[in-house]
């Protein structure tokens, strides 16, 4: 999203095109619909596992402090170099210091996918700073190479077709024009193997870090990460302080939840877990890794009405299942973190004045909080923000719905209202306007109520 003042929700959906919509439907539609019968398989009960996973991040939320100082005391046992940010600027700069220990400046920087470093515009600070900064996730390589933005948490290019990737990488010469997936992989990995080899360091996110061990854990699909964090002799890993597991016994749920509910795999295709740089009798691996644990908000939100937010594992199905964010794509939201998630997570780590209108985009069907892991009560939340929006003044009701207001509230305004509702498609009036744009007004079926409660025997 380019910086300065960012659309509405609203405003931004009508400027979506067919084609992104298409995109968006058909790759969300594909995961949640895998999403069930996935976890039916992993769990007898997954109710029951959602539940405990639920339980499990409620507790570490509750002693978050404690879990935290046990971490950094366990990573540091590991030769883990553990650094704290309060926010997105000490964190870019606690990293670019790093990164001018670790190498020269112009030296090539290996980027495992990460939120964490979108959400503090990593990127942007250290190629500020001399480095090459190559992006290795295939989707986020493509959106490095559009000076685009991720629309989705874990599949950055939701919003775009084989079509436009193909465009992008015989544009930038990485081989002739194809739709094949299997050879537009192909292209990426032939170009990013060299870059494996020449960079010094190596930047991930973290998925969990465990308190009990200092293990950090990172899933993926594609073997990047697993370049990003053992070939350069320097790994910076960013996590958010919420990604705690309190022990090594409840990563197997987790692992589990994570894989079924984002992608409809029983597991992921890699799940590597770091314990620390090369030892002495290691021939491969990093000699320095490092630990950044972000803040960046998540403190104001852990003691303030959304804290059950930071439950959130980043697995992206309340996305998927959003009939709005299908719509929409994930631009619509104007902040890293998007869809029903975004609704709630970014107002409540920025602040409802900066991003006032996104909690209403949502049609409350509830759906996320069906799919959701954890279990995320994210309707709820989403009516206390926009409730907080008004209450601030700084998100106003549109006349509309002042006026259905004014009519429901009267029983003799609501009778006539009703009475008149079969005129109301020659009418015009602000409500019909506003309301039918994208939806038919509603047709009377049936007796009329009233009529029948009055005169039944």
């Amino acid at each position: 999203m380019p910086k300065g003042k960012k659309p509405s929700v609203e405003a931004f959906a009508r400027g979506v095109t067919a084609e992104t919509t298409k995109s968006v439907r058909a790759a969300s539609k594909s995961k949640t619909e895998s999403r069930i019968p996935t976890l039916e398989i992993a769990f007898h009960d997954v109710e029951g596992a959602r539940t405990q996973a639920a339980q499990i991040k409620e507790f570490v939320l509750d002693n978050i402090s404690s879990l935290l100082v046990q971490l950094e005391a366990k990573c540091k046992m590991n030769g883990i170099q553990v650094h704290w940010a309060k926010d997105a600027e000490s964190a870019r700069n606690l990293i670019a210091r790093l990164c001018e220990e670790a190498a020269p400046v112009g030296s090539t920087i290996v980027k495992a996918k990460s939120m964490a470093t979108e959400e503090i515009h990593l990127n942007e600070h250290l190629i500020e700073k001399g480095y090459e900064v190559v992006e290795t996730d295939l989707g986020e390589y493509v959106i490095q190479i559009d000076h685009d933005t991720p629309s989705h948490l874990v599949t950055p290019i939701i919003h775009k077709n084989k079509r436009q990737v193909a465009e992008s990488f015989s544009r930038e010469g990485l081989g002739p024009y194809t739709e094949s997936p299997e050879e537009l992989a192909a292209q990426a990995r032939r170009h990013l193997r060299d870059r494996f080899k020449e960079a010094k360091i190596g930047i991930s996110g973290i998925n969990f870090a465990i308190a009990q061990s200092g293990r950090l854990v990172l899933v993926e699909n594609e073997g990047n990460n697993r370049l990003s964090t053992t070939a350069p002799d320097t790994h910076i890993a960013v996590m958010g302080l919420e990604k705690i597991l309190p022990s090594e016994g409840d990563l197997p749920l987790f692992l589990r939840l994570l894989a079924g509910s984002a992608t409809g795999q029983r597991m992921t295709v890699y799940v590597h877990m770091i314990s620390g740089p090369r030892r002495k009798d290691e021939n491969d691996g990093p000699s320095n890794v490092h630990l950044v644990i972000l803040d960046n908000g998540r403190t104001k939100v852990l003691n303030g009405p959304y804290r059950e937010i930071l439950r959130c594992i980043r697995c992206g199905a309340c996305l998927n299942v959003c009939p709005v964010y299908r719509q929409v794509s994930g631009h619509a939201y104007g902040h890293v973190y998007s869809g029903p998630l975004g609704a709630v997570l970014a107002p409540a780590l920025e602040g409802v004045e900066q991003l006032p209108d996104v909690a209403k985009a949502s049609t409350l069907c509830g759906s996320c909080e069906e799919v959701c892991p954890v279990k995320i009560p994210i309707p709820r939340m989403l009516l206390q923000l926009r409730e907080e929006a008004v209450r601030k003044g700084v998100l106003k009701e549109p006349i509309p719905w002042s006026m259905f207001v004014f009519g429901a509230t009267s029983g003799l305004r609501w009778r006539t209202g009703l009475k008149l509702l079969p005129m109301s498609k020659m009418a015009q009036h602000p409500m019909k306007n506003g309301w039918t744009e994208f939806r038919d007004l509603p047709e009377k079926q049936g007796r009329d109520f009233r009529k029948w409660w009055n005169g039944r025997s």
